[in-house]
């Protein structure tokens, strides 16, 4: 176990973007918490997690995929790609860093997405246990451990150090070239916040949801259950559940004319809207209730049922926190699952 005394933060912050660009959770003047770039100055966010979640530095809400210029009969396609810059993505939690297993399996299974496949070759994910869950957080629930993230190097931010442990080959290049900022320690500081923070999450009122009634094989079972009826009347189909999501990878691609050529590029969709799949002959789900069903299946049934039992949540809260009408996936859970206690 290594720390860095949190009087040397920017200077480790400082190093840490010399080789590459540097990015971690900022307060807004609104209260909340996004990830910006580091530059000197730039204070690290106490926040428990960031409104969107990191997922963007990797699967971006928009990407440009080629340009294509048209001269007659003849077309000329135009690589808009470019190599990806070193960088490093700083305080993500443990359920943001289990969201990248579950995005690796979409986009990395062959054939790769070689826009994302160039962005996990680039990007370093530096995790930061949490001290201070909600009563929105049920990472738990998905086998996720709050105090113990994953990532290339995980670290436990203290009340007067940091401490790090790196975990993959990126990670302990990164940590050899902090240098002198660094220094060996015990891990007794690290083991005694592990277990605080153990106890919070043992009081969470989601500690105990039960997730036995999901997963593969599970759909004839939950398919025609008639819950979905009444769980789906109030649903907007606003779809900010899919923008925050760090788990969504439903994309569509579209083609602009800039007037000097049509550039081809994806943004994220969500299969709240109504228009999500649209082909000639129309939508395959025509209502509200159908889109509904299609979002949590997905999460928890489909998605099991194609990745080794791993479910397609991570339970991170920000569908509970951001819901304009508190509708969410704890709410599905409980009632599809037979368990309707608060």
């Amino acid at each position: 176990m290594l720390k860095c005394s949190l009087d040397k933060i920017q200077n480790l912050f400082a190093e840490i973007s010399k080789s590459a660009k540097l990015y971690l959770p900022v307060d807004g003047t609104d209260g909340s918490a996004s990830y910006g770039e580091w530059s000197e100055g730039v204070e690290w966010s106490n926040a428990l997690n960031t409104t969107k979640s990191p997922k963007d530095f990797f699967f971006p809400q928009t990407e440009d995929l080629m340009a294509f210029k048209t001269a007659g009969k003849n077309i000329e396609i135009i690589d808009t790609r470019k190599e990806s810059e070193d960088f490093v993505v700083f305080g993500v939690r443990a359920c943001d860093a289990k969201s990248f297993d579950i995005l690796d399996r979409v986009f990395l299974s062959e054939p790769q997405d070689s826009f994302y496949a160039m962005k996990r070759k680039h990007g370093i994910i530096v995790t930061t246990a949490c001290t201070r869950p909600s009563e929105t957080c049920f990472c738990q629930a998905f086998g996720i451990d709050a105090a113990a993230p994953a990532g290339d190097i995980s670290t436990w931010k203290t009340e007067d150090a940091l401490y790090l442990q790196a975990n993959t080959e990126k990670g302990t290049a990164l940590i050899a070239s902090l240098g002198a900022l660094l220094e060996e320690c015990t891990d007794d500081a690290v083991n005694a916040q592990k277990e605080k923070t153990a106890a919070v999450m043992a009081k969470l009122p989601l500690q105990n949801l039960p997730t036995d009634a999901f997963g593969g094989g599970k759909t004839q079972e939950l398919f025609n259950n008639p819950a979905w009826d009444e769980l789906s009347q109030s649903c907007l189909g606003c779809g900010t559940c899919t923008f925050v999501c760090p788990t969504c990878q439903c994309y569509d691609i579209k083609d602009f004319n800039t007037g000097n050529g049509v550039l081809r590029y994806r943004c994220w969709d969500s299969c709240m809207y109504s228009e999500f799949t649209r082909m000639a002959h129309g939508n395959n789900r025509l209502t509200q209730k159908e889109r509904f069903r299609q979002r949590f299946m997905h999460k928890l049934v489909y998605y099991p049922e194609n990745n080794d039992g791993i479910f397609g949540c991570v339970g991170c809260g920000r569908c509970l926190a951001k819901c304009p009408i508190s509708m969410n996936i704890v709410k599905v859970m409980k009632k599809i699952g037979g368990n309707k206690g608060e």
